[in-house]
């Protein structure tokens, strides 16, 4: 489980502005647990853009599953996902929310997971629990297109 370009200068995947080595794969390779509910999330988005169904279910507490498996979530089609944004998170005490939307392309149209999600610590150790759905919020035409193009986004995804 590596990053697959194998560059360590590329920026992880999760948006943070941080090259993969240094953020996101250390939690991967397990040389390192997530030290909030945004790193995990963050962690989290990165499985899913390398495909790394395995550490999606490790992550997942084991109370939530219902039935869910790296192979169900391995199951095609995959989007391709393009980047993750974070809008808000907290923590109090063993309890962590984090609201985000995970932008992604589907047979060539935009959209994004925006969601509302929930952690807990338990031994030590970050878990996402569940989420509640709600709607995307897409930036406004003169803005900056979501996809990293440095484009507006009228001119790009739009």
């Amino acid at each position: 489980m590596t990053n697959p370009n194998n560059d360590p200068v590329t920026e992880c995947p999760c948006c943070s502005g941080t090259n993969y080595k240094n953020c996101c794969e250390p939690l991967h390779l397990k040389k390192a647990l997530a030290s909030s509910p945004e790193q995990l999330m963050r962690s989290r988005f990165t499985a899913f853009y390398f495909g790394l169904f395995d550490y999606l279910i490790e992550t997942h507490h084991q109370q939530y599953l219902c039935g869910l498996t790296a192979e169900l979530l391995s199951e095609g089609p995959q989007p391709n996902w393009l980047c993750l944004e974070v809008i808000d998170s907290s923590v109090l005490d063993l309890q962590g929310k984090v609201t985000f939307q995970a932008w992604f392309k589907d047979n060539s149209k935009l959209d994004a997971i925006h969601e509302g999600s929930d952690f807990i610590k338990e031994n030590g150790r970050w878990y996402y629990t569940e989420g509640v759905q709600h709607s995307p919020v897409y930036p406004k035409r003169n803005e900056p297109c979501i996809c990293g193009s440095k484009k507006k986004f009228k001119l790009c995804c739009l």
